[in-house]
C-alpha cells in the first residue's frame, strides 16, 4: 500500500506553508509563531519544527524544543508525531496544546515517557483585543534593568507556586535569570514596585504581529484580594495593545477560579482551552 504521509524536519524553504498554518489560529499558535520569528532552521531555532506531510502538502506542525507543541494536528499527524518523538527520546519539559490533541499524544507517549510530574487537564485560553473598561493601575510600568534584582525573586516565587518546582533547581537559575533579563531588556516585563518590593507583576512572553501572550501574573501573597491583579492586568493590556500586538492572550488553570474571575473583570473572554503535561 502506497504511503502518502510522513514527518520531516522543516527549514526555511517551508516558511510560506508554515506561516499559513500558524495564521489560521494566531491566538492558539502565538507561542510557536513567536519562536519562529528568527527562522525555522534548527540551528538558528535551537529546536526542531516537524511537518506532517500529506500528499506533498504540510498539513500539521509540531514544535520540538523545551516544549513539545502540536499545531493543527489531527489523529494521523498525532500518530506520526508520537512515533517520531518516541524514536528521538524526550527532550522537552512539557507538552502543551489543544486538550484533545495533547490527550491523544500523551496516551501514545506515556508508556515510553511517563510518568508525568503533573497534568493540567484543562487550561482555558483567554483573549482581549480592546483596552479594559477597568481603570488601569497608574503605578504599573515597565521594569528597568536596574530593578532586575527586585523582580527576579518575585518571578521565582511565581514559577515555583505555579509549576511546583523552582526554576533554579537545575543549573542554579542561570537560564531562567537570562530569560527574565531578556524580557526586561526588551520592555516586556511590567510591575508595580513599592519600597523595593513587587506588589504586582506580569510579563509578555510570546509575541507575533498578530498577538502576544501574558505570563507570570503574580501578586505578593500579603496583598492578594485587594484588586491589584485586576487593575494591574488592565495596565498591562493597555501597554500591550498600544505597543506590542493587537490581541492579548493568556491561559490559566481551570481550578484557579479567582484568577479567571479577575481576568473576566478586566475584559478577557475564553476562546479555547489547552492541556499541559509537565515533566
Amino acid at each position: 500500500m502506497l504511503r502518502t504521509s510522513s514527518v520531516r524536519v522543516l527549514d526555511e524553504r517551508d516558511r510560506d506553508s508554515v506561516q499559513a498554518l500558524l495564521d489560521a489560529d494566531p491566538v492558539g499558535n502565538v507561542f510557536v509563531g513567536s519562536r519562529l520569528r528568527s527562522g525555522i532552521d534548527s540551528g538558528r531555532l535551537g529546536a526542531e519544527l516537524w511537518g506532517y506531510i500529506e500528499r506533498g502538502r504540510i498539513t500539521a506542525l509540531c514544535y520540538s524544543g523545551a516544549n513539545l507543541v502540536p499545531v493543527n494536528a489531527g489523529p494521523g499527524a498525532i500518530r506520526q508525531f508520537s512515533e517520531h518523538a518516541r524514536w528521538q527520546g524526550r527532550r522537552c519539559s512539557s507538552i502543551v496544546g489543544p486538550v484533545e490533541v495533547v490527550a491523544d499524544l500523551w496516551e501514545r507517549l506515556s508508556p515510553a515517557w511517563g510518568p508525568a510530574r503533573a497534568i493540567r487537564a484543562c487550561q482555558p485560553v483567554m483573549e482581549i483585543s480592546q483596552p479594559s473598561r477597568i481603570e488601569a493601575d497608574p503605578h504599573v510600568r515597565r521594569v528597568t534593568p536596574g530593578e532586575l534584582g527586585i523582580l527576579l525573586p518575585a518571578c521565582v516565587a511565581m514559577f515555583t507556586e505555579e509549576v511546583g518546582v523552582p526554576p533554579d533547581s537545575g543549573d542554579g537559575g542561570s537560564l531562567y535569570r537570562a530569560r527574565i533579563e531578556e524580557l526586561v531588556r526588551t520592555g516586556r516585563a511590567f510591575a508595580r514596585i513599592e519600597d523595593g518590593r513587587v506588589v504586582f507583576k506580569a510579563e509578555i512572553g510570546a509575541v507575533t504581529k498578530h498577538a502576544c501572550q501574558v505570563q507570570g501574573v503574580w501578586v505578593h501573597p500579603e496583598l492578594r484580594g485587594k484588586g491589584y491583579s485586576v487593575t494591574g492586568m488592565a495596565a498591562v493590556v493597555r501597554y500591550a495593545l498600544a505597543e506590542i500586538a493587537p490581541r492579548v492572550t493568556l491561559y490559566v488553570n481551570d481550578f484557579n477560579t479567582a484568577a479567571r474571575a479577575s481576568y473576566r473583570r478586566v475584559g478577557f473572554r475564553e476562546v479555547g482551552a489547552v492541556r499541559s503535561v509537565l515533566f
